[in-house]
């Protein structure tokens, strides 16, 4: 059964009533998330001492050579300073020295070249906040463009108007806006193909999963419906009923859908069904991409994905400060 909040009744009875559909809000803790918006800006860095301990490597070394001297939290900090600060690796080496000088701290610090050779296998670790219930995630996709000799290359001799880019696929949660799936893939790679992957990344119960039309196929509905979820995609324009006889189960989701659209309306629907909340995942990649721009700097594919889980982590840092309460009024 499908779950609809007093607050997608209210929008549905107005919709019903032919009211407009544009509405205002307004934020109603504006001086906690002022308060919050004035932290991000804040420069205060310290290491505890859990952190401290872990920051030198303590297992044994693997094949011939020395054994590692960083653990993985000297290079994540250090890749943390670069994406926030917009450093290069070295940059970023002289920023975390200094901050380890000013703090009178005895930790080595790990050279460029020791970040750049160990960030395509470097683990970023995501700590969402925990849920009380099952989470409503929204799945989106978006484009950012790769760093290098390719686009000055196009610039100078227009020699072909292709850029190269990834694909960066998103999962937030709806309650808490926070990114608990991340995957960067090529640019020819469909939406869809990444979202099985990206619900093995979330262990928490699952509610409802909402996207848009690129993810109306079968394995999108299977991966759903096998976490015990909710599928809510939009449907294709052109999309017909199932057999009447013996259907599958993911085309019994999708015919609910269908129904449900035929008796309100695909505009009422949306709000209905929640998907409206999809708007959460836009403002999310706009938030990335106006913190960290709209590109990747690292030249591998490997490295550009430690690269994006990074940015989410810090993302989803930044969310932990506080966010807009929003409420609507006419």
């Amino acid at each position: 059964m499908l779950h609809i909040s007093p607050f997608a009744l209210d929008c549905y009875k107005r919709c019903m009533a032919r009211t407009p559909s544009v509405f205002r809000y307004r934020i109603r803790n504006w001086r906690e998330y002022n308060r919050a918006l004035i932290t991000r800006g804040r420069l205060t860095v310290w290491f505890d001492e859990q952190a401290i301990a872990a920051w030198r490597n303590t297992q044994p070394g693997v094949g011939p050579g020395a054994p590692r001297l960083y653990a993985d939290l000297a290079i994540e900090c250090a890749l943390v300073f670069k994406s926030v600060y917009h450093l290069s690796l070295r940059a970023a080496q002289g920023f975390l020295s200094s901050v380890i000088d000013l703090m009178r701290l005895t930790l080595p610090v790990p050279d460029y070249s020791t970040i750049s050779r160990r960030q395509g296998a470097l683990q970023v670790h995501r700590s969402p906040a925990l849920r009380s219930g099952p989470r409503h995630v929204v799945i989106d996709a978006t484009g950012l463009r790769v760093y290098g000799a390719g686009e000055w290359h196009v610039w100078k001799y227009r020699v072909d108007r292709r850029r190269t880019w990834r694909k960066l696929h998103l999962g937030i949660d709806e309650a808490t806006k926070e990114i608990v799936a991340v995957e960067l893939t090529a640019s020819r790679v469909h939406d869809s193909q990444q979202l099985p992957a990206l619900l093995e990344q979330i262990p928490d119960p699952i509610g409802q999963v909402s996207g848009d039309g690129a993810y109306d196929t079968r394995a999108c509905y299977e991966a759903v419906l096998q976490r015990g979820a909710t599928p809510v995609f939009v449907p294709r324009c052109t999309a017909q009923p199932g057999p009447a006889k013996d259907p599958p189960a993911w085309w019994i989701a999708r015919d609910r859908l269908l129904q449900q659209i035929a008796v309100h309306g695909r505009s009422a629907w949306r709000t209905l069904s929640g998907y409206t909340r999809q708007s959460i995942a836009e403002n999310t990649m706009f938030r990335f991409k106006q913190l960290f721009g709209g590109r990747l700097w690292a030249r591998s594919l490997e490295t550009q994905r430690t690269e994006a889980a990074v940015k989410c982590s810090i993302l989803n840092r930044i969310t932990h400060l506080g966010m807009s309460e929003t409420v609507r009024v006419f």
